[in-house]
């Protein structure tokens, strides 16, 4: 069994040591502040589409509240369960430096928060500032439990541009019109794929062009002339999305919580995970204009939610319509068609950093992932569990190991306790087990992937690089790849197989993005780097819900470096038992 460099200390002196730390790095931050929040996790009757349905929600609000932070601001959330599904909720792109216990993963840094029971998040926001939101982390209950996460700078600190009039948040979403954790089960159950969503969402609201929604369509007031920020966040479970405002131009400014090089575009391209901010200037005639999204499918012969959700631009000096009182009805945008690649690909490759980047150069880890579908043969062909293609069973997997979530510990907690026995194991391929052509004609003896709950091993300071390859298996598709507690930068991408020789004498190593969420490209590849400079056990999964069960995801476990600074701190006295 292998051995794990873990000094166990009295509980109390590694916390209090821990917090000493951080709070001396925290110097800085002479004006922070440390804001304390009650999450109530409950079912509240929620009608959309015409009917109603006990909803999971966050103090009975669907979606959950905003919490509104600067840089160097602490967050103190607790968190209480009163509803029938075990949870725990993620801060999606805060880093949580040296806190996994705060990152909130279920049987990954954490088991869940039981019905009844109460666990108090605890964690500070370091160099970061921007756009981020937080949502649950078990099963698909983030279909209706979550919320932004707004961070501006510090005070005295101003935005890297004018300064925005006014600044609206827009969370785009997915609405089922059933029980969203019924529709996963279905799935569990019968191995095929999942029933797609029945409307998506502006701030919870489906818009006009719903039955029963029109009344609750929501509405962004602004005046001729002037500038906003508008904070768009892609809450959906499984889909990737278009977005435009129509008449208007948007200038992007940031992604991911950090800023980026202004660009002009008619249409962002939004995934799962990912948010954008962008400034939209009122400059066109007075009038109501519908900002609008609708799916961005890249997934061959698969069924998507294939309708368009609506908010309004309403000039406050826009004329009366002539009926009853009533404004003229919006102008829609052209969104782009539902497999426009080319338009996603031009979207992203306009992202930059607004400045030159210290990007790693001498890589230590240089590590190949694909990442896609596959299937898993059944013995019964065709029965009720078995109802995938050719009487097979959806699976996912990176390198050929289907991620399995443990039941007993979580991942973290076995780390920290030093028993990893029977928990996971750190034997995660670095590249794949047989090389094959990822984007062509796949013999169908690489189709199904080996279950496993494999960790890869990462020293502290190491320097990673790790190209995330698509694969043909089932079919070629973009899959939103998140990295828990990093940003990293993008360096590279394109289409068919990575090839080093060629492809990597064109990464941009001087103003690359930089992310916590990116896409692998349809039939295509994307390369990241980053520091591993943040000890404990960090999740990395595609970030549309229906693969992630699947098993399309991995973690790292980065060792702890030298000293009290460069390791984890002890584990929370409430940290929900397993």
């Amino acid at each position: 069994m292998e051995a794990y460099n873990l000094t166990v200390k009295p509980w109390c002196t590694f916390f209090l040591l821990g917090w000493f730390v951080i709070f001396a790095f925290l110097s800085p931050f002479a004006d922070a502040e440390t804001h304390y929040h009650e999450f109530v996790i409950e079912a509240k009757p929620v009608k959309r589409l015409c009917r109603t349905h006990n909803t999971i929600t966050v103090n009975g609000q669907f979606p959950g509240p905003t919490l509104e932070v600067r840089n160097g601001d602490s967050l103190v959330i607790k968190v209480t369960n009163i509803a029938r599904y075990n949870i725990s909720l993620h801060w999606h792109g805060i880093r949580q430096l040296r806190n996994p216990w705060a990152d909130g993963p279920t049987y990954v840094t954490q088991c869940p928060i039981q019905t009844g029971a109460t666990y108090t998040y605890r964690f500070t926001i370091i160099n970061q500032e921007g756009t981020l939101w937080w949502h649950a982390h078990t099963d698909w209950l983030r279909a209706t439990v979550y919320g932004a996460l707004i961070i501006h700078p510090q005070l005295g600190s101003p935005y890297p541009f004018s300064t925005p009039k006014q600044e609206y948040t827009i969370l785009l979403g997915e609405w089922f019109d059933r029980n969203p954790m019924d529709v996963l089960k279905l799935a569990q159950f019968t191995g095929a794929a999942v029933n797609v969503s029945d409307a998506y969402t502006v701030n919870g609201q489906p818009g006009d062009l719903y039955r029963c929604s029109s009344q609750e369509t929501v509405r962004f007031p602004i005046e001729s002339g002037e500038t906003v920020l508008l904070r768009i966040i892609n809450s959906a479970l499984n889909q990737e999305l278009f977005f435009a405002i129509a008449k208007h131009k948007m200038t992007v400014v940031g992604v991911d919580a950090k800023y980026t090089k202004p660009f002009t575009t008619r249409v962002i391209m939004v995934g799962p995970g990912q948010t954008t901010n962008v400034l939209l200037t009122a400059d066109q005639p007075p009038a109501h204009y519908y900002m609008a999204a609708r799916a961005y499918n890249t997934a061959q012969n698969a069924a998507f939610d294939n309708t368009t959700t609506t908010a309004i631009l309403e000039y406050k000096s826009a004329p009366c319509g002539a009926k009853k009182g009533q404004s003229s009805k919006p102008i829609l945008p052209q969104l782009p068609a539902y497999n426009d690649t080319a338009t996603a690909t031009a979207f992203n490759a306009g992202l930059k950093s607004p400045y030159q980047v210290k990007v790693p150069t001498n890589i230590d880890e240089n590590l190949f992932f694909t990442v896609g579908l596959g299937l898993t043969n059944c013995t019964r062909p065709n029965s009720p569990r078995c109802q995938g293609p050719n009487g097979t069973r959806f699976a996912a997997s990176m390198n050929n190991v289907s991620f399995v979530l443990p039941r007993k510990n979580s991942i973290m907690q076995a780390y920290y306790q030093g028993a990893p026995g029977g928990v996971f194991t750190t034997d995660f391929p670095p590249v794949p087990p047989i090389q094959f052509d990822y984007t062509g004609n796949v013999n169908r003896g690489l189709w199904q992937p080996v279950p496993g709950t494999k960790l890869y091993k990462l020293k502290y300071g190491s320097r990673v690089q790790i190209v995330l390859q698509d694969t043909s298996i089932v079919t070629t598709e973009d899959h939103p790849i998140h990295l828990h507690g990093y940003h990293f930068f993008v360096v590279g991408s394109g289409f068919g197989n990575f090839n080093p020789t060629r492809d990597t004498a064109n990464f941009n190593l001087i103003d690359p993005p930089e992310r916590n969420t990116i896409g692998s490209n349809p039939g295509g590849w994307v390369v990241i780097r980053f520091v591993a400079d943040n000890p404990g056990v960090w999740l990395m999964h595609c970030h549309l819900d229906s693969h992630f069960g699947l098993g399309l995801a991995m973690a790292f476990l980065v060792e702890n470096g030298v000293g009290e600074s460069q390791s984890v701190i002890p584990p929370p006295a409430d940290l929900p038992p397993c």
